[in-house]
C-alpha cells in the first residue's frame, strides 16, 4: 500500500489555513505552481477533491474538511512527541456543535454531557442565530445545530431535523406567588406572565389557549431568550411560560414550582444536520443517545 506523503499533507494544511494559494506560496517561499502540484498529488492519493474555488478564494470540500481534521490531529500528535511526552493521551477528535443563542442551557448541557468526560473528544460549542448556524452547517464548519425552530428544507438546502425531545410547557413561578393554586385559569387571572416572543411555537399555542379560555392575561414581559426568562421568573414577580427543563435546578431546589401543564403546548428540541458523505460518527451517537433519553 502506498504511504501517505506528510509533506503533501503539510502543504494542504497551510493552504487550508489561508484559503488562498498565492498567499500561502508567498508565506512558504515556494512557487504557486509547485504548491498546486503538492495539493494535486495529495488529492490523487486520497481520491478526493479537497478544495473548490469560489472567486479568488479556496474553500474546503467535505473531504477537505475531514482531511483537515485528521491533519490537525496528526500534527498535534507530532507536537506531543517533540514535547517529550510531557502530556499523555491520543489526539482529540473535534465535534463542532452550534446552538441557538436563545436555547435552554440545560438542554445544551444534557446534549453535550456525554462528551465532556471523554479524553479523545474536543467539543467546540458555538452559539448564534438560526441563519448564522445553518449557514455554518451548510459550509461544514459545524457538524450539528441544536435548535427549537424547525428549519426550512428544500432541494438546495437539504437539512435533516432530528427530533430529540418534546418538553411539556407549564406555568412556572415562585412558591409565594403560586401559593396552593395550580389551576392555569386562576393563575393567569391573578398574576402577570412572562412570555416567549410572538411567532414562536410556544407563544402561538399559548395565545390560542387563552383565547379558548376567554382570558386576557397581563403580560409582564416578552422575551426571546430562555436563560433570561429563567432569571426573570426567579425574581418572583410574575409567572413564566416555560418547559420545565429550563428551570430544572430551581424546581429541584424548591426555588420555583410548576403549575399545571398548559394543554397542547410543548417545546420541541431538534438536532439539525445535513446529508454528508463523511458524517461525524460522534454526532450520530449523540443524537441516538439524546433520542433514547
Amino acid at each position: 500500500m502506498t504511504e501517505l506523503n506528510y509533506n503533501h499533507l503539510r502543504y494542504f494544511w497551510a493552504v487550508a489555513q489561508d484559503g488562498n494559494l498565492t498567499r500561502t506560496a508567498q508565506r512558504l517561499n515556494v512557487s504557486q505552481s509547485a504548491l498546486s502540484v503538492q495539493i494535486r498529488k495529495l488529492e490523487d492519493r486520497l481520491g478526493q477533491t479537497l478544495f473548490e474555488r469560489r472567486g479568488r478564494a479556496l474553500h474546503l470540500t467535505e473531504a477537505g474538511r475531514i482531511t483537515l481534521d485528521h491533519a490537525e490531529a496528526i500534527f498535534a500528535t507530532g507536537e506531543e512527541l517533540l514535547g517529550t511526552l510531557r502530556e499523555t493521551g491520543a489526539a482529540r477528535q473535534a465535534v463542532r456543535i452550534g446552538a441557538l443563542a436563545t436555547l435552554s442551557r440545560n438542554f445544551q448541557i444534557s446534549f453535550v454531557g456525554p462528551l465532556l468526560a471523554r479524553t479523545d473528544i474536543e467539543v467546540v460549542l458555538r452559539s448564534g442565530s438560526q441563519a448564522e448556524l445553518l449557514m455554518a452547517l451548510q459550509s461544514l464548519a459545524l457538524d450539528v445545530v441544536l435548535t427549537n425552530q424547525a428549519p426550512a428544507s428544500d432541494a438546495l438546502t437539504p437539512t435533516i431535523a432530528h427530533k430529540l425531545s418534546e418538553q411539556p410547557v407549564s406555568l412556572i413561578g415562585a412558591p409565594a406567588l403560586l401559593g396552593q393554586t395550580r389551576a392555569v385559569g386562576d393563575l393567569l387571572r391573578a398574576h402577570p406572565v412572562i412570555l416567549p416572543m410572538a411567532g414562536s411555537s410556544v407563544r402561538t399555542g399559548f395565545d390560542a389557549l387563552v383565547d379558548r379560555l376567554g382570558l386576557r392575561p397581563q403580560i409582564a414581559a416578552e422575551v426571546d431568550d430562555m436563560a433570561m426568562m429563567r432569571l426573570m421568573v426567579r425574581e418572583g414577580h410574575a409567572l413564566a411560560v416555560l418547559p420545565s427543563i429550563v428551570v430544572r435546578d430551581e424546581l429541584r431546589s424548591g426555588a420555583l414550582v410548576e403549575a399545571e401543564a398548559l394543554p397542547g403546548i410543548a417545546e420541541t428540541f431538534l438536532a439539525v444536520t445535513v446529508a454528508r458523505r463523511f458524517p461525524n460518527p460522534v454526532v450520530r451517537d449523540l443524537i441516538e443517545t439524546a433520542t433514547r433519553g
